[in-house]
């Protein structure tokens, strides 16, 4: 049986809580399935504020599947986990084709990022669907390909306010593609580890000066895959301070770490 994200307890707290790796906020959670222009059916989760409509909306894509990568990619899962609550961000979550999870396994099989371009099409059409505001794309690793390819061009572009990107690796993703994100003029921050495996910092800002409205931003210490309490807090502080800055405190932007209300804890 696929896991019903209904199906998390929460209980009371006494006071502050620190927020860990599994605490799970208050949300309307629910599965989801997508359907693409090629007739495959992809499992997912949307979560969404309690009680009150979203101000943004995540449209997540994945790290490469063939080497772990799924909708449960820690930092996706933390960012449901907390964002609606602490945001009122909406988190849309999904494996693209051929991607298995604890929510089940999308129809299909990996295409190497080409077959992909219509599950990209698929999870930002649903979002258009349900009425989901300020949509923005994010990437990590895998994922950044996937948003940099068919981001910036029709179907997806009119429908986004613009994207993130998680530890670019700048593989699958050429000169053709970041051309199509100068043209299209939308916003792009680009998240970049001090000792990521494939781009690093500096080398990311040389890549990413065809994009003349692209951020650049390296993130001292972290890695790739972004392990560590603190480089998660820090990244979803950074996505929400693009997407919702009423959001967020300060500058550099800040999410609060401690939460006093009900919480549930999430398994593994």
């Amino acid at each position: 049986m696929p896991f019903d994200p209904a199906s998390y307890e929460f209980s009371p707290s006494a006071g502050p809580v620190e927020i860990r790796a599994n605490t799970v906020l208050p949300a309307r959670r629910e599965n989801i399935e997508l359907l693409t222009d090629d007739g495959l059916t992809l499992v997912g989760e949307l979560a969404v504020p309690l009680d009150r409509e979203p101000v943004a909306t995540l449209v997540t894509l994945h790290p490469l599947p063939t080497h772990g990568g799924f909708m449960d990619s820690h930092v996706y899962r933390k960012a449901s986990f907390r964002l609606p609550a602490l945001a009122d961000v909406a988190v849309l979550r999904f494996n693209t084709r051929g991607t298995s999870s604890p929510r089940g396994t999308s129809e299909g099989s990996f295409e190497e990022g080409v077959g992909e371009r219509a599950d990209v099409e698929a999870a930002v059409r649903f979002a258009v669907e349900r009425g989901l505001p300020r949509r923005w794309l994010v990437g990590w690793s895998f994922g950044t390909e996937l948003v940099l390819k068919y981001g910036a061009v029709p179907p997806v572009e009119p429908e986004i306010e613009g994207a993130i990107l998680l530890s670019p690796p700048l593989h699958r993703a050429g000169e053709a593609d970041l051309a199509a994100w100068a043209a299209c003029a939308k916003p792009l921050t680009v998240l970049v580890p001090e000792h990521d495996d494939y781009l690093r910092p500096a080398e990311a800002a040389e890549r990413f000066a065809a994009v003349p409205q692209a951020k650049v931003v390296g993130v001292g210490g972290a890695k790739h895959l972004w392990v560590g309490e603190k480089f998660v807090q820090r990244v979803l502080a950074d996505i929400v301070g693009v997407v919702a800055p009423e959001r967020a405190a300060g500058a550099p932007a800040t999410l609060p770490t401690a939460w006093e209300g009900p919480v549930a804890t999430a398994a593994g």
